[in-house]
């Protein structure tokens, strides 16, 4: 155990009073990590930091797991004065501030994409146990559910839904169905954009002949407005009322932003966490459910993913439809064994695919990360880190992108700033 949180974290961490904290002998004894991400200079950060002390503290003194669980604060500032200020706030130890390679790998391992967050990990393996520890801190404030670990979607999801004709339906009628857990709000104009085609994908699906159902999770700030935005949904809702529930789903996905559309299968087991750019690019469902595909094709309804973690793009001389269909096959392979080791292990995979051809888009994103002009150009671009990795050669062939990915995962490559 202790060597794995050695290898997550580093030898040391320091703590409030600048001493050193031995991360060997204080993984001994931890069966939960709580990886805190956050910033001095953010008001949200700061607000939790306080109610987080307050979780900490209680559940220190009170709970029989106290021993079981220790906090670490990632930082993302930038000054280590305002670092060092905030840490006098924390009873736990952090990551040392000058450790920023440790840090970027935390945030793309565990694909932080905004603070503040906390992210329950194993201490033994590293795996996620639960991606949305704030809701843990606001719902279970005694720690009393500790280790906060994941239920079945069915067990979560449990109790009355609702119709938008105001009649209700007992959740079992889910069973057998491939299901999109819907997490929005109509204050939220992209939510709202999203609803369209959404509605439209929804109904394909069904005609089509597939057992499709959608489960609205509101984040509207009333109920008023909850019943509006759902009187436009063919759908099934957890009642707005239901607080908890939809709390529990939120907690059990680990929502950190709206729209999100999360895809199961009948058996309840996660396709993707990208249904929305997944409908955007395929509204008349020619693929659903939309299982990970080992390579996309850039486009701006999936430029997001670009923001998520290391991207491979590999730019081609193509302006066509069906003209990047060679550059895929060649890194397809490469792609799919990525996939298939990371699925073994229970780990989200570390890079994502993409092939670009000579569009806007691809314009934009070279002109962003400074690129050079040249096709074939095969780049790992990460965004977070604002970090750029490029091999420029004449001929790019699958042994040389199987050594350009190999050299990136074991940090033999030097990155050049974005």
């Amino acid at each position: 155990m202790s060597e794995f949180l050695v290898s997550l974290l580093g030898e040391r961490l320091v703590n409030s009073e600048k001493a050193e904290v031995d991360v060997q002998s204080l993984g001994a004894r931890l069966s939960l990590v709580g990886l805190f991400f956050g910033c001095s200079l953010n008001a949200p950060c700061k607000q939790f930091n306080g109610s987080l002390c307050e979780f900490y503290g209680r559940f220190k003194k009170t709970s029989e797991h106290k021993d079981k669980l220790e906090v670490v604060f990632i930082s993302s500032d930038q000054d280590q004065k305002h670092w060092q200020d905030f840490l006098q706030e924390m009873p736990w130890p952090a990551l040392p501030f000058k450790d920023r390679h440790k840090k970027m790998k935390l945030w793309n391992k565990y694909k932080v994409t905004s603070i503040p967050s906390l992210v329950f990990v194993d201490a033994a393996t590293g795996k996620v146990v639960c991606r949305n520890g704030l809701l843990v801190v606001r719902d279970d404030p005694k720690g009393l559910e500790f280790p906060w670990g994941p239920k079945p979607f069915a067990e979560v999801v449990a109790g009355p839904l609702l119709r938008n004709n105001r009649q209700t339906t007992d959740s079992s009628c889910l069973e057998g169905h491939y299901v999109g857990v819907y997490f929005s709000a109509h204050w939220c104009p992209p939510c709202r954009s999203l609803t369209r085609v959404l509605v439209q994908s929804y109904q394909t699906a069904k005609e089509s002949g597939h057992k499709f159902e959608i489960v609205f999770v509101s984040a509207d700030r009333s109920e008023e407005s909850f019943k509006q935005y759902f009187s436009d949904m063919p759908w099934l809702a957890v009642p707005y009322s239901d607080e908890a529930r939809r709390s529990r789903l939120n907690r059990l996905y680990g929502i950190q932003g709206i729209p999100t559309l999360i895809l199961l299968d009948p058996e309840g087991h996660l396709i993707t966490r990208q249904g929305r750019v997944e409908v955007l690019n395929d509204p008349k469902c020619r693929l659903f459910p939309w299982h990970p595909r080992p390579v996309l094709e850039l486009s701006e309804s999936n430029a997001v993913q670009l923001h998520e973690g290391p991207c491979l793009v590999l730019f081609v001389d193509a302006e066509e439809e069906g003209e990047l269909e060679p550059a895929k096959e060649l890194i397809q392979p490469i792609a799919e064994k990525l996939m298939a080791k990371y699925k073994a292990k229970e780990e989200e995979v570390p890079l994502l695919f993409f092939v670009a051809g000579e569009d806007d888009m691809s314009d934009s994103l070279r002109d962003y990360t400074n690129l050079p002009e040249a096709v074939p150009l095969l780049t790992i671009l990460d965004m977070s880190a604002r970090a750029k990795y490029v091999r420029d050669v004449e001929e790019i062939t699958p042994a040389v992108v199987e050594q350009f990915v190999g050299d990136f995962l074991a940090e033999k490559l030097k990155p050049e700033p974005i």
